[in-house]
């Protein structure tokens, strides 16, 4: 069940972790690669502050981003700014995020996100929380797939397994988690696959972070390369 209120303090636990994290870093570190091929620990951090103000437009129903082109410039554009700048922006463009998305609004309405994704506005803040949980850990800086909260990483198995679903190039693959918990994903077609391990481990082949799944037991195939997100 998607709680909104629930989602939105979340929010701002993981944002204030990650912003008591960034602040021990200096500015060389910043300019140093992340996790991420191609960008920097400036990149992640321009991203999430872009991202909040994108998420903004999308509850006061502008398009979230004006172009695809336009958001990689921003990004590109920010990057390089030294950490205060980086801290400054992420902290006051999750503020913003939170002004908007905490004031009184229709909750079951849908809303349209990128490339033509629509979803409804509950489950925004959860996207939102997405973003700021799984880009910490693509920092680099100790917080680990691991490290995640539990309650977080069931439903982001449970969001990124639905996404897979009926997926042609997924073979129909079962999520094991070693506390007992399963999952189904993938498409109806093709020889099932059984991925066990625990939920970070899970969730790493799932978001494409970490190992990306080597760590997993696999039954009836070998593990599956699944598109990118």
């Amino acid at each position: 069940m998607i709680d909104h209120v629930h989602d939105l303090r979340s929010v701002r636990d993981a944002t204030d972790r990650l912003l008591t994290a960034a602040a021990k870093l200096d500015n060389a570190a910043v300019a140093e690669a992340s996790r991420l091929p191609g960008w920097s620990r400036g990149h992640v951090l321009a991203h999430l502050a872009r991202n909040a103000e994108a998420l903004v437009n999308v509850f006061e129903g502008r398009p979230m981003y004006e172009s695809a082109t336009a958001r990689d410039a921003d990004i590109e554009r920010d990057a390089g700014r030294d950490l205060v700048q980086q801290l400054e922006d992420v902290r006051n463009s999750a503020d913003a995020f939170q002004a908007v998305a905490g004031a009184p609004q229709d909750w079951s309405r849908t809303v349209e996100l990128r490339n033509g994704v629509t979803d409804g506005a509950s489950r925004v803040p959860f996207r939102r929380l997405v973003e700021i949980e799984l880009h910490h850990v693509d920092l680099g800086i100790g917080y680990e797939l691991a490290d995640l909260p539990d309650e977080f990483t069931a439903r982001e198995i449970e969001f990124l397994a639905d996404r897979w679903s009926g997926h042609p190039e997924v073979p129909p693959v079962t999520l094991a988690s070693d506390d007992g918990r399963t999952w189904h994903t993938g498409s109806a077609d093709g020889s099932p696959v059984t991925l066990t391990g625990t939920p970070a481990q899970l969730l790493a082949w799932l978001a494409g972070r970490g190992d990306k799944g080597d760590a997993l037991t696999t039954a009836g195939g070998p593990l599956p390369l699944l598109p990118p997100l």
